[in-house]
């Protein structure tokens, strides 16, 4: 009703001398994006204006539906609808990673902040070209632009067998794929543990791998495992991941990553599910939504005791900056991996061991204050946003 109600105050407004008023156009955008895609992360939209014109783009039908339907009442602009993924792709609207580690960005432009990142044989929905660059979403439902070299274009059919193929996993930290069956042959790559190519042969001390964009190279056998061995394990418990968190002890912290290569704190938490075999939601501030809450405050104050009571190793903290200028209830702002005994890996300048508890030599004194709440994740494994990778649909085709 309130909606209704504006638009016929901004209708007014504008037919009151016959102009056409793009403020009006830009204000009724935000209201449909504020109403259908709160979240930029993860639902598309966008109004603008080109000659005389209105072009509205969105992975969101509903939020199309009822811009048209508002816009088209106010007088000066033919209004065009685009659902995406963008028709001009034709077939070619999924896509796998190429490169070792993919930088994508919140627009594109290469000087655009880097947002996110994808690992080698990550499978993603392709939505729209811009310039250089495409608006893919990635398997966690994060939507990013990545350069035109960093994915490989298919059309379903090519995507399907991609995901039926043999394929393996570098399991490796870092590496390489070399031209021939050599280390000491050119180089075709770097490799990053989580990386995943198809196989073409097998050789005694290597398998020769086919990238996704066509791409032939040889990796030394002992840095690979078979993927549907490496998929198929049994859920990981807290001993698996933080064993995987240990690894990356010293990586330095990057705004954006999620690899060993360097890791936000989220990047951190997600690298740390992914590499067995879980995929999480990618920042923070979507990841304290997952799992179920554990009791960790009290009267809105952390609880050293309820956090030794009630914390397992292998959940997740959540923390808000906002707690600095003593503000409660602000935006999640970092996250960590719990190890028990009042101890925490995170990712803050480097991957580290801190400690909650202020005895401690380790204890976090900038950190520990801000601690909001603890999420429970590794018996929520199946429930909606924390996946199997050999359950998820992009990844097997079921």
């Amino acid at each position: 009703m309130f909606l209704a109600l504006w638009m016929w105050g901004m209708l007014a407004a504008v037919t009151a001398d016959g102009q056409t008023d793009t403020a009006v156009y830009k204000n009724l955008a935000a209201e449909v994006q504020q109403k259908y895609a709160p979240d930029k992360r993860s639902v598309f939209f966008k109004a603008s204006i080109k000659s005389d014109s209105l072009i509205v783009e969105s992975t969101s039908e509903a939020a199309l539906k009822e811009y048209a339907q508002s816009a088209k009442t106010l007088k000066g602009l033919k209004v065009i609808q685009n659902l995406l993924p963008d028709s001009s792709l034709g077939r070619q609207t999924y896509g796998v990673a190429t490169l070792s580690v993919t930088n994508n960005r919140s627009n594109p432009r290469n000087s655009a902040e880097m947002v996110t990142q994808m690992v080698l044989g990550t499978p993603v929905q392709v939505l729209k070209k811009e310039g250089p660059f495409y608006l893919v979403r990635s398997p966690d439902g994060y939507l990013s632009y990545t350069d035109r070299q960093a994915i490989a274009l298919m059309d379903l059919e090519h995507f399907k067998r991609w995901q039926t193929a043999e394929k393996v996993i570098f399991t490796a930290d870092a590496g390489h794929a070399y031209s021939e069956g050599s280390v000491k042959s050119p180089r075709i790559s770097d490799l990053v543990a989580g990386n995943i190519l198809e196989v073409k042969t097998k050789q005694d001390r290597f398998y020769q791998v086919v990238f996704p964009d066509g791409r032939l190279g040889y990796i030394e056998k002992d840095q690979l495992q078979p993927y549907k061995k490496w998929t198929g394990k049994p859920d990981p418990k807290a001993n698996d991941i933080l064993a995987t968190a240990k690894t990356m002890i010293g990586v330095p912290y990057l705004w954006g990553g999620t690899s060993v290569k360097g890791v936000d704190c989220s990047g951190f938490t997600k690298t740390s599910f992914f590499l067995n075999g879980i995929i999480i939601p990618r920042d923070a501030s979507q990841q304290v939504l997952a799992g179920t809450a554990v009791d960790i405050m009290d009267n809105d104050q952390l609880s050293t005791e309820k956090c030794i009571k009630n914390l397992q190793p292998g959940d997740l903290l959540f923390f808000s900056a906002s707690r600095r200028r003593g503000i409660s209830g602000g935006r999640v702002t970092h996250t960590a991996i719990y190890m028990g005994k009042g101890e925490f890996i995170q990712s803050a300048g480097m991957v580290m061991i801190s400690s909650l508890l202020p005895e401690a030599a380790n204890y976090d004194r900038l950190q520990v204050p801000t601690i909001v709440g603890a999420r429970r994740f590794l018996n929520n494994i199946g429930k909606p946003e924390i996946t199997r990778i050999d359950k998820h649909q992009w990844y097997t085709g079921d």
